[in-house]
């Protein structure tokens, strides 16, 4: 399976293009991931919204004009963007508006350009973080399953609990519960850093 990674915006978000053609899906949409897109020769019908802080939305008006479709655990909204924040931070956020298509709150498994996604609910960075696993543990093929984390868990670290609608506790134990119990050669898409396994961050990572 082929899996592009774009870096973009102010922090560094991750966006993934999963597949090609026709088949392909975005996750997360990062400043100029629209741009890097076109360069790429490639055009998803949807983008899946791990979460909707604003770094990792900042193109998703860009794309819904291009006619995809916005896929997200929640309605979009300034507080799950952190704009309404802005003023407080000192931060420049400036979102431009989207309406999200489809509302996953409470879907456990949906299908998106050629790919099957089981579909896990896991607040504690923000109320609307959900991660996205594609595979099957009896893949009798070997393949690894992946998990797009978004901003939970990362390499040697995990989401920041202390931003608005954050909890340590509830982030911890959804990691614990929803990934760390995935076979340890699932690979693991986080929002921000580089690619890991379950594996490594279950025997190495010092924040769990």
């Amino acid at each position: 399976m082929k899996i592009r990674k774009y870096i973009g915006g102010m922090v560094m978000t991750n966006a993934y293009l999963i597949g090609e053609g026709e088949d392909c899906v975005l996750i997360d949409a990062p400043k100029g991931v629209t741009d890097w897109l076109e360069q790429e020769g490639e055009l998803p019908k949807e983008v899946l919204l791990t979460h909707q802080h604003y770094d990792h939305v900042e193109d998703v008006a860009r794309l819904a004009a291009k006619g995809v479709r916005v896929r997200a655990y929640a309605p979009h909204s300034q507080e799950l963007t952190l704009e309404t924040f802005k003023a407080q931070w000192g931060l420049p956020i400036d979102v431009p508006s989207y309406s999200v298509d489809d509302v996953l709150g409470g879907t456990k498994t949906l299908d998106s350009g050629g790919y099957q996604f089981r579909v896990e609910h896991l607040p504690g960075h923000s109320p609307d973080s959900i991660v996205f696993i594609i595979g099957d543990a009896t893949d009798n093929e070997g393949s690894p399953m992946l998990a797009f984390v978004g901003d939970t868990l990362f390499a040697d670290s995990i989401g920041r609990p202390d931003l608005p609608g954050g909890d340590q506790e509830l982030l911890l134990d959804g990691i614990r519960n929803k990934i760390l119990t995935l076979p340890e050669n699932t690979r693991v898409f986080p929002g921000h850093g580089f690619e890991t396994t379950v594996g490594r961050e279950q025997s190495g990572n010092p924040f769990l």
